[in-house]
Parts: structure tokens; C-alpha cells; sequence
């Protein structure tokens, strides 16, 4: 109740505006939400062309991205789609850096889990999730880590732990942004470390980030779990180019 009464007098004197079309009440309004192409379908893990698959499919990678040791990749959008998607990234990652754009983001990768018939409690059974972590440094400019954000609202619905303490991020890295393919996965190498082993123990893990663009991180990151002896990392993410 105390925070519903703080959240209200935070909207009575800083409204929030629809980064679509600037109406007042919300962050993004049902109207520009619906002009989004939710995918409703799964997705391989080739960074060009991924081959989509038949539902029910167990088998999610195809011939390409078989020896990936991500084993699979939940997107909600396409990044390159719509102007509105890359805009609601930006400002949930960049300045003015809206803190509470994730719970619009995390409803539509909800939404998407529903649409490919996996928002049920035996898909979400002993599973956590893990926040691709950020370097302290950068941690310490934004003031938050987008992914952990939306994986906390995740775990409001999936209902299942979403763990911190796991996966750390021991070396800066520079943008992803401008880098090719092979520069992401050298930027990235070696950047993570593991604690807390006994939590990830017989677990399906979920690495949770804000967009998948060749799948460098999020390797790196199954690696690192896979050689502990994790059997199952998949990705979630709001949207992945490609």
C-alpha cells in the first residue's frame, strides 16, 4: 500500500508521457503497444536469418547454431521493425534513463511467452533467472542494470527466483554497438565469473538481457555455466536483430 501511495503522488507531480504519441497516463499506451508485432513464433539462434521453428519443437537450434551452448532463445520483437521498439530501448539504457520502462518491456516478453504457449507453470518449474550482469562501473553510472530489471518483473509472473549472485562481470568491455561479429566475441572473452555454485545446481537457467544482436554475451555467459555443468541456458530478450 505505501508504495502504491508513493508511486501515485510520483505520477501526480511528474506524469508520464507515451513515448509513442506523447499522451499522457503511461510509458507506452494500449494503442502504440497494439502497433507492435509481438512474435507469436520461436526463433533459432543464428544471428542472420534465424530459421523459425515449428511449435512444440524441442530440438532449438538449427544445423547452423548446433554447437551454440546457449540452448535456446526467447525475443519478443524484432529490433529493426519499428522505430518505436529502438526508442523504448534507448531510453529504458540511455539518457533520460526511465528506470520504469520495464515493466512495459517485461509485459510484452510476457505477452510473446504467451503467444508461443510457454507462460505455464511446468515450462517455469525449477528454473531461474539471471540477469546478464553489468561491469560495476557502468552499474555505477546508469544507476541500474536493465536486464535485472526486467527480470525482476519477469519473476513476478514466472514465478521464480531471479538470482544476482551468480554471474559476475569482472572485466569492462567497450560498446557492442560498432563492433563485427568476431570484435563482440573478443570483447567479451574471459569478461565473466561464477559464485554460488549449489544455487545453479539441477536448474534450467534463463540469462535475461534487453536485446540479442550476434549472441556473443549471452555465449559467453552459457559457456561459463556450461563448463560448471549446466545443461539447460536459455536467453530471454525484448527484442534481437537479425
Amino acid at each position: 500500500m505505501e508504495k502504491q501511495i508513493k508511486n501515485f503522488f510520483i505520477e501526480l507531480l511528474f506524469p508520464s508521457f507515451c513515448l509513442g504519441c506523447k499522451k499522457e497516463g503511461e510509458l507506452l499506451c494500449q494503442d502504440c503497444k497494439a502497433t507492435l508485432d509481438i512474435s507469436e513464433y520461436d526463433y533459432c539462434l543464428c544471428s542472420k536469418n534465424p530459421l523459425r521453428l515449428p511449435g512444440g519443437v524441442k530440438n532449438r537450434k538449427c544445423q547452423k547454431c548446433k554447437s551454440k551452448k546457449l540452448s535456446g532463445l526467447y525475443s519478443a520483437l524484432p529490433y529493426n521493425e519499428k522505430a518505436l521498439t529502438k526508442k523504448l530501448i534507448y531510453n529504458f539504457k540511455y539518457e533520460p534513463y526511465i528506470k520504469n520502462l520495464s515493466k512495459e518491456l517485461s509485459s510484452i516478453i510476457l505477452d510473446h511467452f504467451v503467444l508461443v504457449q510457454k507462460n505455464t507453470e511446468d515450462f517455469w518449474h525449477n528454473s531461474i533467472l539471471i540477469p546478464i550482469p553489468m561491469h560495476k562501473n557502468k552499474l555505477k553510472r546508469r544507476g541500474y542494470n536493465q536486464a535485472e530489471e526486467l527480470a525482476k518483473e519477469i519473476a513476478t509472473y514466472a514465478k521464480c527466483p531471479v538470482e544476482t549472485d551468480i554471474l559476475f562481470k569482472i572485466k569492462p568491455t567497450t560498446s557492442q554497438t560498432e563492433l563485427s561479429k568476431e570484435e563482440r566475441e573478443n570483447n567479451v572473452k574471459g569478461a565473466f565469473l561464477t559464485k554460488n555454485l549449489e544455487k545453479i545446481k539441477n536448474k534450467k537457467i534463463f540469462l535475461v538481457d534487453d536485446v540479442y544482436t550476434t549472441g556473443s554475451t549471452m555465449e559467453e555467459c552459457a559457456d561459463v555455466l556450461r563448463i560448471l555443468g549446466v545443461k539447460e541456458v536459455f536467453g530471454i530478450v525484448f527484442a534481437r536483430e537479425g
